[in-house]
């Protein structure tokens, strides 16, 4: 029993500990987790992101799942300068100094499609297209674009495999069932055990 009640209280712990979301517009059907940090997001239509979770300058399409700890985006520094320092270009750092207002952005702007699933403890380089259905593995650390309804997985992330063939990877991609309305999606949730049958259901109407 005391067990039990220790796991409850750790549970509602965690879900009291809130999320920092700054400069970032989320979706009213969609949910972000406790103790994650989202700067300058844009988390679309029934899409969630886990607890413990980094993402920064980052559009997330529509029902999307992102696990626990992943982390999106994140500052770059200028490698080919004389020093990778942030104290060497104008903007804010930790240090609190700058000896330099030269000038440089340190965030590129990473898209996640619709229907991505982002497996725990990922890492998605910022600047990087995740297209629609992808699926990327957990602990995976992505360096590249990932291709519609690839599964990603490892460090350094390579493609895995592709979640159906061409075919119905190009049926479902030109279904773009996920700007359906929901009355519409109540409709066809039903087909969406088998994509054959979804497709075919697609092809009727």
């Amino acid at each position: 029993m005391f067990k039990y009640l220790l796991y409850i209280y750790s549970k509602l712990l965690k879900k009291i500990q809130i999320s920092s979301i700054v400069r970032s517009n989320i979706h009213k059907t969609s949910k972000v987790c406790s103790q994650s940090h989202l700067v300058n997001v844009y988390l679309d239509r029934y899409s969630y992101i886990g607890n413990n979770c980094q993402i920064i300058y980052t559009n997330i399409g529509r029902f999307c799942s992102i696990s626990d700890n992943v982390i999106i985006g994140g500052a770059s520094h200028p490698i080919n300068w004389v020093s990778s320092s942030p104290l060497f270009h104008i903007g804010n750092n930790v240090l609190k100094k700058n000896f330099s207002d030269a000038e440089y952005f340190p965030y590129e702007n990473t898209v996640i499609g619709n229907d991505v699933w982002i497996g725990n403890g990922a890492m998605i380089k910022s600047g990087l297209n995740i297209e629609h259905g992808a699926v990327i593995g957990m602990g995976a650390v992505v360096t590249k674009n990932v291709g519609p309804y690839e599964i990603w997985a490892g460090n350094p992330a390579k493609l895995i495999r592709k979640r159906f063939d061409e075919q119905t990877i190009i049926k479902l991609l030109a279904s773009e069932w996920w700007l359906s309305s929901d009355k519409e999606l109540l409709r066809m949730a039903k087909h969406f055990e088998k994509p054959s049958h979804f497709i075919d259901y697609e092809e009727r109407k």
